[in-house]
């Protein structure tokens, strides 16, 4: 039977969430696993290992929410929080630009006092406005799902005015975080203060249907049980299939040397089950098939050996030189907070596999974008 399922996915047919449990939870070769998702990944895709050159600028970590696995998170005026001024935001995106980053990913806790004259959404497209003013040509990538809801219900806004008004002011993507996990029952444990599974599909929905592409996670790893997981990647597979905007997938598991104690003592690990995340990275691979044709791995969390094994069971991307890291790091991963390219193709070239720099979109990369002097 499992032999008939692996078949079927490298076919290219899309297997059922009961196939996608059995390839989880029976007991078979792994080896067959890891041979079906690397097949399925080089007729999609090729040989070829993808990276992206970008920046990571987490601007805030004040947050009103008190998520479960976040050691990112700190009250105003508490010991370690921090809110970037727009100076010093632009300042990390010329010294990104001067590195030759195509990419901002920009993200932060939700901050309420994040206002211009009353207005969240005021200050948002204020950061957005600063960015691109800095450095016109780049890709910005960013403000998740919770975020964008964050500044809807703060302001009293519908999600649509928000996605519009962000779009036009140069948000060119979003990250598709704060997914978690896309069931209700895992979300009320680990994180019950954020948006449910409906609205964060709902989100992504319409920012695809208004050309906004968005990527899609999932953090693995924890309370959630295969088949949690398997729903997980069923949504974001019907997802995809009516709107064809999520540009790759990014599985996230779950660190916890840092987390809050109460998860960090349900969950019993400090760092990653490798075995565990393998098995899945290549479940994912077969099951989201072609409908999502890149996947990543994250080297913050698995390290960049954790990541090239990945490399090895489905993934053809490795994601971004990142320059810094808050969030996954203040969690307590060892994987570092920053890789140059030249470590990225290294760790590519380790595994006998040609490297390609790509965009925010998966396209071929071009020069770097030129500077403009901000305010």
């Amino acid at each position: 039977m499992i032999l008939g399922i692996l078949d079927r996915a490298v076919a290219g047919n899309s297997i059922t969430p009961a196939e996608g449990y059995l390839l989880l939870t029976e007991p078979y070769p792994q080896a067959w696993l890891q041979q079906a998702a690397d097949e399925l990944r080089r007729t999609l895709v090729g040989e070829p290992v993808s990276y992206v050159v970008n920046r990571n600028v987490n601007f805030t970590n004040i947050c009103e929410q008190h998520c479960g696995f976040c050691a990112f998170r700190r009250d105003g005026g508490q010991p370690g929080s921090f809110w970037l001024t727009m100076a010093q935001v632009t300042a990390k995106v010329r010294e990104a630009v001067t590195q030759g980053a195509t990419e901002i990913c920009l993200q932060g806790g939700l901050n309420p006092h994040a206002q211009r004259q009353g207005s969240t959404l005021a200050y948002y497209r204020e950061l957005v406005t600063a960015i691109k003013t800095t450095a016109p040509g780049i890709h910005l990538h960013a403000f998740s799902p919770q975020e964008i809801q964050f500044i809807s219900r703060q302001d009293g806004i519908s999600i649509a005015h928000v996605l519009k008004s962000l779009q036009e002011a140069g948000v060119d993507s979003l990250p598709g975080t704060a997914a978690e996990v896309l069931d209700d029952r895992v979300r009320r444990v680990i994180c019950p203060e954020k948006i449910d599974t409906a609205t964060w599909l709902g989100i992504v929905t319409q920012a695809h249907q208004m050309g906004i592409p968005t990527t899609s996670t999932m953090l693995c790893g924890h309370v959630e049980t295969p088949a949690q997981q398997i729903q997980h990647l069923h949504h974001l597979r019907e997802l995809q299939q009516r709107t064809g905007g999520l540009t790759e997938f990014i599985l996230l598991p779950f660190v916890g040397a840092q987390a809050p104690a109460m998860l960090r003592r349900r969950v019993g690990r400090l760092q990653p089950d490798m075995t565990a995340t393998l098995r899945l990275t290549a479940v994912a691979r077969l099951f989201l098939g072609r409908w999502v044709k890149h996947h990543q791995p994250s080297w913050v969390k698995l390290g960049l050996g954790g990541a090239v094994q990945a490399l090895q069971w489905g993934c053809d991307d490795i994601g971004g030189t990142l320059m810094e890291e808050h969030i996954t790091t203040m969690a307590g991963a060892q994987g570092g907070t920053s890789k140059t390219v030249a470590e990225l193709q290294a760790a590519i070239a380790s595994i006998g596999r040609p490297h390609w720099q790509r965009t925010t979109l998966y396209q071929p990369c071009q020069p770097a974008p030129e500077l403009v002097t901000y305010g």
